[in-house]
């Protein structure tokens, strides 16, 4: 049995098959997702979903899904299954479900009677295109295959229903058919590797339900076209491919497509080999720039989580080509532009964060450690300083460097940490002033700054950059440390000191404020308060604010959202900061906490780990399927204990 893979048993159990999700995508945005038994519960499923430009910068679903129905003798058992109402699932095709194996690519195997029909699905690479593939295995006769194709043709973040402008014709195209149900949509080819025939009788299904947006408080019930179905005869041995598109295929070059990008994939045999491939698919190729999303399904290319996670998801997985194409060739250009005043050059959204360019140098600053400081001086080291100098001449729009040394931040009316979640347009979580992990960061990048100046030859002005780091320094501790721990934040005499995650990156950065003493009590009261199997929750359990829930509507789970919480991309500064108080004799500790992140590879969306979980067992995974500073954190984990494990 291989590392994921699900059997009968499990998948005909819709309470718990449902829950589970599969998401693969072509590395320029366009992605396939829904459940292991093909019943989409988001409106953000669908076989095909893509970026079309001209619409926005959303992604827009075309194709929902394509229920598949064997034909025998006469008899029709159909493998679709989509939900209409309470406990009411049709056509039940799950219950021919007999494994579902993710090790490769995605593989569902069938059994009705003494048919036995496989089902695999693979996208193509950088093209709008996804492919399945279908493999007769046994049958003691000839079938015949038909398909129903469910069209959506909407934003991911809207439904559709039935109306009078949805164009329901289908054109003929070479052993298929194209539709374009609105004009400003791309047409959407449906072809088959063999011959195939056509019946129109369009219909529209109505009703459908995506539970998990019931779950969430948002409108959950769509209507889809059905404009007719395919029909196809096959014999045992026989494999037949359906390709959805925005163009034309040569269906002549099915199978030779097919095998090309079925080399391309790695087998996912255990957690590293999983998050390698989940860190791959946060890729995003536009034109000759490539970004790294933030996440999957509703996510752009933002600019904390983008810096935050590219080191992981490029370097620490052997795939530097992929920082040279991020990093080098846009990222670059794009910060360049935006501290210039060229604003509109930079597609990263969200650069005027307080902390995002702070969270960049942080990353030239794993490049330096995974070469060498002088590769990095040498590539990034007078962008590092200029970036250092637009913090100090307050040239920042939403940070200030006051006398003290330490960065001052608003976030009274506008959010200026992660901690984001706003409510009638006022941050819920008001973080102001001098701001922990901020700071923390500002003193890291001070102290990298001084290292590359030395390497480029510049002394005086590395020790002027000590000099302020210095003076940083003396004013984290007088400002943050309050005797036990560090306050989360300060603004002129007041202390937050709620014991949340954020004090933690003063510790797991390279370059701590903090004597060793002050760093073991960090380490220790987030680990007491704070930390579970998936990370560090958001607040402490001990606070009235507490609340680990992350459940009910869109207001509720604001309020919930980084008040109990945990979110897993916190656990590579924990990691890191643990190991640098307790040295080798932390690494089982934090191999046993890796146990956590196991069992996530096969929980929900498998294969990777999603945005937040519940603060309180059993850790309920909630937010974005895949998000990539969750990924991005456990593969740096994985790294610190491997420069241990190899002294």
């Amino acid at each position: 049995m291989s590392y994921l893979n699900f059997d009968k048993t499990l998948l005909v159990n819709l309470e718990r098959s449902l829950s589970k999700e599969m998401i693969r995508t072509n590395r320029a945005g366009t992605y396939n997702s829904t459940t292991l038994t093909d019943c989409n519960t988001r409106k953000y499923h669908g076989q095909l979903v893509l970026p079309v430009p001209e619409l926005g910068s959303d992604n827009y679903v075309l194709l929902s899904s394509l229920d598949e129905t064997v034909i025998q003798h006469g008899a029709e058992f159909n493998l679709g299954l989509h939900k209409y109402g309470p406990n009411l699932y049709m056509p039940n095709g799950h219950k021919y479900i007999r494994e579902f194996d993710c090790e490769v690519i995605a593989k569902t195997t069938y059994r009705v009677g003494g048919v036995i029909l496989t089902k695999e699905r693979l996208l193509v690479s950088f093209e709008p295109r996804v492919l399945i593939r279908y493999t007769l295995t046994e049958a003691i006769s000839p079938i015949t295959m038909r398909f129903r194709p469910f069209l959506a043709f909407r934003n991911v973040n809207e439904l559709t229903h039935e109306n009078d402008r949805a164009n329901t014709n289908m054109d003929e195209v070479q052993n298929g058919r194209k539709n374009r149900m609105y004009d400003q949509f791309p047409y959407l080819y449906m072809q088959f590797s063999k011959k195939v025939d056509y019946c129109h009788n369009p219909a529209w299904y109505k009703g459908i339900e995506y539970q998990k947006e019931q779950e969430r408080g948002y409108e959950y019930k769509e209507d889809q076209l059905v404009p007719g179905y395919f029909e196809l005869s096959m014999k045992k041995g026989e494999s037949v491919i359906f390709s959805a598109g925005i163009s034309e295929v040569k269906t002549t070059t099915l199978k030779t497509l097919w095998q090309k990008e079925l080399e391309r994939r790695n087998v996912r045999d255990d957690m590293f080999a999983c998050l390698k491939n989940s860190a791959a698919q946060f890729y995003k190729r536009e034109g000759d720039k490539c970004y790294l999303l933030a996440g999957y399904p509703w996510f752009h290319a933002s600019a904390r989580e983008m810096f935050f996670s590219t080191p992981s998801c490029t370097l620490d997985i052997d795939r530097p080509e992929y920082w040279d194409a991020i990093i080098d060739k846009t990222a670059v250009g794009e910060i360049e532009a935006y501290i210039e005043g060229r604003k509109e050059e930079c597609h990263i959204s969200d650069m005027d964060q307080p902390d995002a360019l702070l969270w960049f140098i942080r990353g030239i600053q794993k490049y330096a450690h995974k070469y060498t400081v002088k590769q990095a001086a040498d590539k990034y080291g007078k962008l590092v300083t200029d970036l250092i100098q637009y913090y100090r001449k307050q040239q920042h729009p939403r940070a200030v460097v006051h006398q003290n040394g330490l960065i001052w931040v608003d976030g009274t009316s506008r959010p200026a940490t992660w901690m984001c979640a706003e409510e009638n347009g006022r941050p819920i979580t008001p973080r102001t002033g001098y701001i922990v992990e901020v700071n923390a960061l500002w003193y890291n990048a001070l102290k990298f700054a001084s290292e590359l100046m030395r390497e480029m030859g510049k002394e005086i002005g590395a020790d002027l950059m000590d000099y302020q780091a210095e003076i940083t320094r003396e004013a984290f501790v007088q400002t943050f440390w309050n005797g036990i721990y560090l306050n989360d934040y300060v603004i002129n005499d007041y202390q937050n000191r709620e014991v949340r995650p954020n004090q933690i990156w003063a510790v797991g950065l390279p370059y701590s404020p903090l004597d060793r003493k002050q760093q073991k009590a960090v380490v220790d009261i987030c680990t007491k308060e704070l930390l579970t199997p998936r990370g560090l929750r958001t607040l402490s359990p001990k606070s009235g604010d507490y609340r680990p829930i992350y459940i009910g509507g869109q207001e509720e789970r604001n309020r919930n959202f980084h008040n109990g919480p945990v979110w897993p991309f916190t656990i590579a500064a924990y990691a890191r900061a643990y190991m640098n108080v307790y040295k080798h004799s932390g690494v089982s500790f934090m191999q046993r906490l890796l146990v956590g992140y196991e069992v996530e590879m096969s929980a929900l969306c498998i294969g990777t780990l999603n945005e937040l979980y519940d603060g309180n067992p059993p850790y309920k995974g909630h937010g974005g399927m895949s998000y990539a500073p969750s990924v991005a954190a456990v593969i740096s984990v994985l790294d610190t204990l491997k420069k241990y494990q190899e002294q």
